[in-house]
């Protein structure tokens, strides 16, 4: 069995020593770029964990995917607004049978595949312009992946694992496919939780109806979790946001399993945290805006939802980003 993970940083850089390291039938390989991808040649893949232990992997590591060739696995751990630019470099991995795990936050290019007839063949422009990413990757070849792990690149070729060990896998259509079952096996080995769900799409949204309301408005606020969630007036803006997106996903025949205010209390008992879309703005790169809000506004327009207030926000944290230089959109 033939691994790549496609963007070895945090997240990609634990799964892929974790799977290197682990009693499976694999050759575990990443594409990664700079000093990282010199210091993971030298001296291989580093992971300091306290539930899995300090560890080095011995990977092989390339900037180049045509270097490896067609894969049994592709997995994505880019942000989603990474893929399109680099679509055509994805092309000499993906072979008749490789099956592409798409583990990365929000709304995925694959939405409509699988979900209904009505739906088939439709894209979601906003994390798959003109198609760039489906040509590359065919919505029948991708399975989902919800990411529940928190880890760092700490320095160049060392990744530090800080918390969570759940990769939930899901097939768009809802079946439980060979494929999927032998990918988990193979994180299961590696010692991860990996279930297999028949509907992903519930996972996914669960995750993006906070990210879609806290991720901007820390942007825009430069609050943490815990203000953003206890703050009455943020609060109010916050569980607006939800409830629209909600909205959105019932109509398109997701099931929220849980209350918004207990999803909104979950994220305040995080803590003094600052949200991805934060961190980007404070460091300089490029901004999760597209996957995490303007999807669900495109989403939204699919199944005529009004969503006053995130496109008010949207439009708010777009030229916020725009201003710092940092949206690709």
């Amino acid at each position: 069995m033939k691994i790549c993970v496609f963007g070895a940083g945090a997240i990609g850089g634990l799964m892929a020593a974790r799977l290197a390291n682990a009693e499976i039938e694999a050759q575990v390989s990443v594409v990664a770029r700079g000093p990282h991808l010199a210091a993971i040649r030298d001296n291989g893949l580093w992971l300091i964990s306290e539930e899995f232990g300090d560890q080095v992997a011995q990977v092989e590591a390339t900037d180049d995917p045509a270097e490896l060739g067609p894969q049994d696995y592709l997995v994505l751990t880019l942000k989603a607004h990474s893929v399109p630019p680099i679509a055509e470099k994805l092309k000499p991995l993906v072979g008749p049978e490789t099956c592409v795990v798409t583990g990365m936050n929000g709304v995925p290019y694959w939405y409509f595949h699988g979900l209904g007839p009505e739906w088939e063949g439709r894209r979601v422009e906003a994390v798959d312009p003109g198609g760039v990413v489906s040509a590359a990757l065919p919505p029948e070849k991708a399975l989902g992946c919800v990411v529940y792990p928190a880890a760092e690149v700490e320095k160049p070729g060392l990744v530090r694992h800080i918390s969570g060990d759940r990769f939930t896998l899901g097939e768009p259509d809802g079946s439980k496919s060979e494929r999927a079952q032998r990918f988990s096996e193979a994180l299961r080995k590696a010692g991860f939780k990996a279930p297999v769900r028949p509907r992903i799409r519930d996972e996914i949204w669960v995750k993006l109806w906070g990210n879609m309301a806290f991720n901007p408005l820390s942007a825009l606020t430069h609050e943490t979790l815990d203000h953003l969630a206890t703050r009455p007036e943020l609060r109010r803006i916050a569980r607006a946001m939800m409830l629209e997106g909600q909205a959105v996903g019932e109509a398109l025949g997701a099931r929220f399993p849980i209350d918004v205010d207990k999803r909104i209390d979950g994220a305040a008992a995080v803590g003094a945290h600052k949200t991805s879309m934060l961190q980007d703005l404070e460091r300089g790169r490029p901004m999760e805006i597209d996957a995490l809000v303007t999807a669900v506004v495109e989403l939204g327009r699919a199944v005529n939802i009004e969503m006053p207030m995130t496109e008010t926000i949207l439009a708010l944290v777009q030229a916020r980003a725009r201003v710092a230089g940092l949206y690709p959109g």
